[in-house]
């Protein structure tokens, strides 16, 4: 996708600065609402949509055929030329700070962008649209159509690159990607769609009246991943109690919620299920806080069930005396449950645990033999599948992804 990406744009550009920018004025005026996009961007380069006005301007401009009733000329080439250009011209102060957006962010804006200009340009220029809709309510309807594949293809290749990237299973990744664009995805797809229909009637005066609520959008967007942020800071602060008092050795609360992170990925949980499995995971441990004896090491996994389920449950009692999602407290007091009437979510933190400490005691050949001891444990204590989806986690190249940090 990188290289078609690369070679599209590297096309574009040669084409455009051979033949000239058809209508520069309208060219310029769409290339700097994309720069402004940029330069607004929020988050990290690698975040889903963090220049949600960049791509809107550039989304107007592929579905543009008009301006104050005046026909464009410009072609889908053009279209991918200037977005890249307003790109490049924006991101400058990003990259400088090293917050500029990814090569996958970049490759799905150009793919995109691409898609709907030569869904919409072709048709419109060799007047088809308007012999099949007209101008009127079915044109608006074409416009709206064709944002509505377009977030659809942008899902898809969002859900491509990323399978590429981690590994993980496509469906999933699909399914968390579509459940995202109801969100941001369209906020902005409902600017581009009613930009390119404002200007077709009231000119490039449009654009900023146009643009302004999406920006209000983008710092409410903001703050909530703010609020999102600081709220997960204080559960890691929460689960940091037990290594800061001695009951658990260091890291131990965020190895298990990066291990249990990415097996829910690998068995394909939603991203709603994965935040709540991260957060159990980080807290899983806060019931040994009760405890007058520390457990040596914080080894929880190899203690009689009796005990194990007694930590549990005062560890799920403390997570509702906290605040935190319900949710979190139930998987947190189930942990130690047989794992046949547990929820996924328990299965899934009681097998990382296991493996993280036996892994730790076992030496070298730690992660092996702690593998080997969870799969003779199948029967009883841990469930096949998360276990087999543990060991495809840690067979796998490099550190783990999704981690808890």
């Amino acid at each position: 996708m990188h290289a078609v990406a690369v070679t599209i744009v590297v096309l574009a550009l040669v084409l455009t600065a051979r033949h000239g920018v058809v209508d520069r004025g309208i060219a310029l005026a769409f290339g700097l609402l994309v720069a402004v996009g940029e330069l607004a961007r929020w988050g990290r380069g690698d975040d889903r949509e963090p220049a949600p006005l960049g791509t809107a301007g550039a989304l107007a401009y592929a579905l543009l055929g008009e301006v104050a009733g005046e026909p464009t000329g410009h072609g889908a080439l053009q279209v991918v030329a200037v977005t890249v250009a307003g790109a490049l011209v924006g991101c400058v102060p990003h990259i400088a700070r090293g917050t500029g957006p990814g090569p996958d962010h970049m490759a799905r804006r150009v793919l995109t962008v691409a898609f709907a200009a030569v869904c919409f340009q072709p048709l419109y220029n060799q007047g088809r649209l308007a012999e099949w809709v007209g101008n009127g309510p079915g044109y608006a309807l074409v416009v709206v159509g064709l944002l509505a594949l377009t977030a659809l293809c942008d899902a898809v290749l969002a859900a491509v690159l990323a399978r590429a990237r981690t590994g993980w299973p496509f469906g999933p990744l699909l399914r968390d990607e579509l459940r995202a664009v109801p969100g941001i995805g369209s906020a902005v797809c409902a600017t581009g769609a009613v930009t390119a229909l404002a200007v077709a009637v009231a000119g490039l005066w449009a654009l900023p009246v146009i643009s302004l609520p999406l920006l209000l959008t983008q710092l409410a967007f903001r703050r909530y991943a703010s609020v999102r942020a600081t709220y997960r800071q204080t559960i890691a602060s929460l689960a940091r109690a037990t290594e800061i008092a001695g009951y658990t050795p260091h890291g131990h609360a965020h190895r298990v919620a990066a291990l249990s992170r990415a097996v829910g990925r690998d068995l394909g949980l939603s991203e709603p299920e994965l935040t709540v499995l991260e957060y159990a995971a980080l807290m899983h441990d806060i019931g040994q806080l009760s405890l007058l004896d520390p457990v040596t090491d914080g080894a929880t996994a190899a203690l009689p069930a009796d005990r194990q389920r007694s930590i549990a449950l005062l560890g799920g009692a403390v997570v509702r005396q906290t605040g935190v999602d319900a949710r979190v407290a139930v998987v947190v007091e189930r942990q130690a449950d047989p794992y046949r009437e547990q929820p996924v979510a328990a299965r899934i933190v009681r097998a990382a645990n296991a493996y993280d400490e036996m892994a730790r005691e076992e030496g070298p050949q730690g992660p092996l033999k702690a593998l080997e001891r969870l799969r003779l444990g199948t029967g009883r204590d841990y469930q096949s599948e998360v276990v087999e989806a543990l060991a495809r986690v840690v067979s796998r190249p490099g550190p783990i992804l999704g981690s808890a940090g």
